[in-house]
């Protein structure tokens, strides 16, 4: 765990982040997807703690962390959730990755590559597309009232925003399409984690 010094948190380059794991530096990468988000795509030798596992057990995830912590999402918005968590547990420096892991694999990181899924970000934005599109189209076609679903969908999609939470993608994310095979549990995913200190890049692929 890191010393309670000025906290430095900082959006690490995809490039910065193979430099790291060539040199075998003392590092823990994390990805806080879905479990099928992981299992369609991942970074070679990363850590799948899904954001609402990491987000139930986050001291004791803290408590295994080094000083020199990535946390990798999809696009960021869920790895910064995770480094404001961990923040509060006591891991003061910590390492969001541009881009996510598609920015990765786009820059030539080593990924491991599974079953092609769409991403959790992108059905989110299809479900909330879909449903103003049915409010408009019902608004005008059946009743004027539906058209306050489209209001409800942009009201949700604007607290999101302010609060950086998204309810629909974990609604979504629980729907049985999103399902891994193995989904990551806290003896799985939390405990696994290597012992602050060791040498973490032989994580299993």
């Amino acid at each position: 765990m890191t010393s309670p010094s000025t906290a430095t948190v900082t959006a690490l380059a995809p490039e910065a982040l193979q430099s790291w794991i060539k040199e075998h530096q003392d590092l823990v990468v994390i990805d806080v997807r879905s479990a099928a988000e992981f299992e369609s795509m991942h970074i070679r030798g990363s850590y799948n703690v899904p954001l609402p596992l990491l987000s139930e057990h986050t001291d004791e995830l803290a408590a295994r962390l080094g000083s020199r912590v990535v946390l990798v999402c999809q696009s960021g918005v869920r790895a910064e959730q995770a480094r404001q968590r961990l923040a509060k547990a006591g891991i003061e420096t910590a390492y969001v990755l541009t881009g996510g892991a598609p920015g990765y694999a786009a820059a030539g990181g080593d990924v491991v590559k599974g079953k092609d899924r769409w991403d959790l970000e992108r059905q989110v934005r299809l479900v909330a597309g879909s449903l103003v599109v049915l409010g408009l189209a019902g608004g005008k076609f059946v009743s004027p009232k539906i058209r306050t679903l489209a209001g409800v969908i942009g009201t949700g999609l604007t607290f999101s925003a302010a609060t950086n939470t998204c309810a629909m993608g974990k609604a979504i994310s629980a729907m049985p399409w999103n399902k891994a095979a193995k989904e990551p549990t806290r003896e799985s995913a939390i405990l696994a984690l290597p012992a602050a200190g060791s040498k973490s890049t032989e994580a299993a692929a």
